[in-house]
C-alpha cells in the first residue's frame, strides 16, 4: 500500500506538468493545421511529395505505447487497437508496425499475427524518446517515417494513441498523418477570402507540411504521456484504497484469531483450576 501510494504522488506530480505542457501546446497545433487549411487549395494544385496520394497497399502503423507497466488498460487498449485494425480495415493489406515503447515492442514481438516486417529503427532507440522528450527528438524519429513514405515505402501512416482528456479518461485515437489531406471545408471557406502570402502559397507549403507533421506526430507524443501518468495516477488510486480494504479485512481476521486465542487460554486456566480445586 505504502509503495502504490507513493507510485499515485510521483504520477501525480508528473501528470501536473505533462497535462501543462500538452495544453500550451494544443492552441500551436491547431493553428498550424488551420493555416495548412487556408493553403489547402494550393496544396491541391502543387506535387508534394507528403501530400500525393496512392492506392493503399502498404501501411505503416505507429503503435505509442509506454515503457512501464502498472497503469491499468492504457497499454492494452493500444494493443487491442492495433490487433482490431489488423483484422478489419487493414485486412488484405501489408502492414508494418513501428512500436514506439517498450510494450508495444514486446507485445509485438510476443504475438507474431500482429507483427509483419521490420520496425523502421531499434525500438530500444524510439523508446528512449520520453526520457527527456522534445520537439528536435520527436522531429528525429518521425524523419524517416516521412522519408519512407515519399520514397513510396508506404501508402499511409496510421498513429494509434492515447488522447488525453482527464485524469480518469484516455481516448484510443487513430489518426493518419499521411498522405496529408485537403480539407474540403476549409476550400469552401476560402471562397469568400483573399489572403495576400509572402513569400508565395507554394514556398510556404514546403516549410509548413513537413513542420506540420511533425508537431502532430509531437503532440501525439505529448498525449500519450500525459494519459500515462494520468491512468498510472488511477490505477494507483485503486490499487491503494484496495491495499487499504485488503489491510483492514486482515487486521479483523487477526482480531478475531488473537481474541480466539486468548478465549481458549483463559478457558484452558479456568479449566486447569477446577481440576487441582476439585
Amino acid at each position: 500500500m505504502q509503495i502504490t501510494s507513493a507510485m499515485k504522488m510521483v504520477s501525480a506530480a508528473k501528470l501536473k506538468r505533462a497535462q501543462d505542457s500538452i495544453t500550451q501546446m494544443r492552441p500551436y497545433a491547431q493553428k498550424l493545421q488551420q493555416m495548412l487549411g487556408n493553403l489547402t487549395e494550393t496544396m491541391l494544385e502543387m506535387e508534394n511529395p507528403y501530400a500525393t496520394e496512392r492506392p493503399v497497399n502498404k501501411v505503416l502503423v505507429i503503435a505509442i505505447t509506454s515503457n512501464r507497466g502498472l497503469c491499468g488498460g492504457f497499454n492494452a487498449n493500444i494493443i487491442k487497437q492495433v490487433a482490431r485494425l489488423s483484422a478489419t480495415e487493414l485486412a488484405g493489406k501489408e502492414v508494418t508496425l513501428y512500436p514506439i515503447g517498450k510494450k508495444a515492442a514486446d507485445a509485438f514481438k510476443r504475438d507474431a499475427r500482429l507483427y509483419s516486417g521490420e520496425a523502421l529503427m531499434n525500438h530500444t532507440e524510439a523508446c528512449t524518446i520520453f526520457d527527456d522528450m522534445n520537439y528536435q527528438k520527436a522531429a528525429d524519429i518521425f524523419q524517416p517515417v516521412m522519408d519512407a513514405y515519399a520514397a513510396g515505402s508506404f501508402d499511409e501512416v496510421l498513429v494509434i494513441y492515447n488522447q488525453f482528456k482527464n485524469a480518469a479518461t484516455q481516448l484510443v485515437t487513430t489518426e493518419s498523418l499521411l498522405p496529408v489531406k485537403a480539407d474540403e471545408n476549409a476550400v469552401a471557406s476560402l471562397e469568400n477570402n483573399d489572403y495576400i502570402f509572402q513569400p508565395g502559397k507554394e514556398e510556404l507549403l514546403e516549410v509548413l507540411i513537413p513542420t506540420a507533421l511533425k508537431t502532430a506526430f509531437y503532440k501525439g507524443l505529448k498525449d500519450s504521456l500525459a494519459s500515462e501518468h494520468g491512468a498510472r495516477m488511477t490505477a494507483m488510486h485503486k490499487a491503494t484504497d484496495n491495499a487499504s480494504d485488503l489491510l483492514g479485512d486482515l487486521k479483523l481476521t487477526y482480531n478475531k484469531a488473537r481474541q480466539a486465542a486468548i478465549t481458549t487460554e483463559i478457558l484452558e486456566i479456568v479449566g486447569g483450576a477446577e481440576a487441582l480445586n476439585g
